[in-house]
């Protein structure tokens, strides 16, 4: 009997004194709500807000990306993120897969903060579970990033190009944001804010998406004139898994389950609330009706945009960030994408320049306004870090720029790089016949057992058609469709 409580064992090394298991347990919970974000909310987002040509390719994209990216995380990536220092940006390579590492008190090496004069302001990041803990956790941050940048390619990119290009971009592309924003390195020391990822996930895959776009070229005209999700209420379903699980994305980011993570968590849902009513309220201004699909592009930038500031600033900040987060993106959407001929020009599917980097920008700004000084005690290496409304200085603000260029920056070159060396062996976009069938021709598979795209009820492909009550094969196919009422009926998905 007494075998069966050895888990609750109070001594070591089942449960060694530094183990907070309360922390543990919401440390866990977080990453799995994180992971469900992904698998399967954009999973079911991706394969549901696109035309049903494109439902399988969509999905399978996200799919893909995500069990690739967690054998890159383990393999080298996690401590290039997250490890000892190798350069200013980026740490050292090396596997996160040793059971004696993974069982030992979790730990952020580089992540010390010193004085000038060498001396420890604030000690090395050690929270109180397993490294194991921190390795799954960090690794589902890792996973959204790449999957919300295929949001940018969906619709024409070679899926075989895509499996090359993931991995690779986690590993040279995402790990050198996290090193120098979170785990370490110059931009976390010099104090440039980023709570929870505006910088490192959503505006690095908004940048990123985008350039990506360009290189891999656009979908197909017709695809681009008429692109209709093929289940809406699908699409919903997907983005109340995305909008939930934020709960674990903002709460999680502290590494316990401690005050900042109950903020954040609270702003998180006000925050989000907020930007889709503003976004739908525009909507109905200028287009005299409200848009679902308008609504949940709301939903994602309130999401994105109070994301590096979530745990960091008042309730009533949070609403206000709302409401810049459902009007500043939808702007730029709307009306400057139809000004701006570069924004035309590359064809980016889901908008995710939009709704991740120009949320995420806009975000990691106003934060710099924003962040308490209480609440950036408790969670901030350098201390003082205060929003420019509590005395913080233009400062600040230019740190939050400065920070938000070298990101942008990064991004573009990496992943023109990469995507450059992949095209040399493999094309980035599937040609034009290949992209009139979608589905089928990238997997031999289609989405729904329905007719598809344009495509015409054919009675030769049924063995027999009932006539008058009789099997007759001496009457032609157009009397048998009329006998039907199948007189060219077309559906449209």
């Amino acid at each position: 009997m007494a075998d069966n409580f050895l888990a609750y064992r109070s001594d070591p090394p089942v449960v060694p004194v530094w183990l907070n298991k309360g922390d543990n347990a919401w440390q866990l919970t977080c990453a799995t709500l994180v992971g469900l974000q992904s698998m399967p909310g954009l999973v079911v987002l991706y394969g549901s807000i696109v035309k049903k040509k494109w439902a399988v390719n969509s999905a399978f994209m996200a799919l893909y990306a995500f069990a690739s990216s967690l054998i890159v995380w383990v393999l080298l990536a996690y401590n290039m993120a997250f490890g000892e220092r190798l350069l200013p940006f980026w740490g050292k390579a090396g596997p996160a897969l040793g059971q004696t590492y993974l069982i030992k008190r979790a730990r952020m090496p580089a992540s010390a903060h010193y004085y000038h004069n060498g001396t420890v302001e604030t000690h090395m990041n050690e929270p109180f579970y397993p490294q194991a803990t921190l390795v799954i956790f960090e690794f589902m941050y890792a996973a959204i990033t790449l999957i919300l940048l295929a949001g940018s390619v969906l619709g024409r990119m070679n899926i075989k190009a895509w499996m090359a290009f993931s991995p690779l971009w986690l590993l040279l592309s995402y790990t050198v944001g996290a090193f120098s924003l979170w785990g370490g390195g110059f931009l976390y020391q010099w104090g440039v804010i980023d709570y929870s990822g505006g910088y490192v996930i959503h505006l690095s895959s908004g940048v990123a998406g985008f350039t990506a776009a360009y290189w891999v070229g656009p979908r197909l005209k017709c695809d681009r004139d008429r692109f209709s999700p093929n289940n809406i209420l699908l699409m919903i379903t997907g983005a109340g898994l995305l909008w939930l699980g934020w709960s674990g994305f903002n709460g999680g980011a502290p590494y316990a389950a401690n005050i900042t993570a109950s903020v954040a968590v609270l702003n998180t849902h006000i925050c989000t609330a907020t930007s889709l009513l503003a976004w739908t309220c525009l909507d109905v201004i200028f287009f005299g009706k409200p848009s679902v699909i308008g609504a949940v592009q709301g939903m994602m930038t309130g999401l994105v945009c109070i994301t590096p500031g979530a745990g960091l600033v008042h309730a009533w900040a949070a609403i206000l960030m709302g409401l810049f987060s459902g009007s500043v993106p939808w702007f730029t959407m709307m009306i400057l994408h139809k000004k701006w001929s570069l924004l035309q020009k590359v064809d980016d599917t889901l908008a995710v320049f939009h709704t991740h980097a120009v949320a995420g920008l806009l975000g990691g700004v106003l934060t710099g306004f924003l962040a308490l000084p209480e609440l950036s005690s408790f969670d901030l290496p350098i201390s003082g870090e205060k929003g420019v409304f509590y005395g913080g200085g233009l400062v600040q603000i230019f740190k939050q720029l400065i920070g938000a260029l070298f990101v942008i920056l990064w991004n573009i070159i990496a992943t023109t790089a990469i995507l450059l060396s992949v095209g040399l062996f493999i094309p980035l976009r599937m040609p034009d016949n290949e992209l009139m069938i979608g589905d089928d021709a990238a997997h031999g598979e289609e989405a729904y057992a329905l007719w598809g795209d344009g495509e015409k009820f054919d009675a030769t492909r049924h063995e027999t058609i009932v006539h008058n009550g009789a099997a007759s094969s001496d009457v032609t196919v157009q009397q048998q469709l009329s006998n039907l009422g199948a007189r060219g009926v077309t559906i449209q998905l």
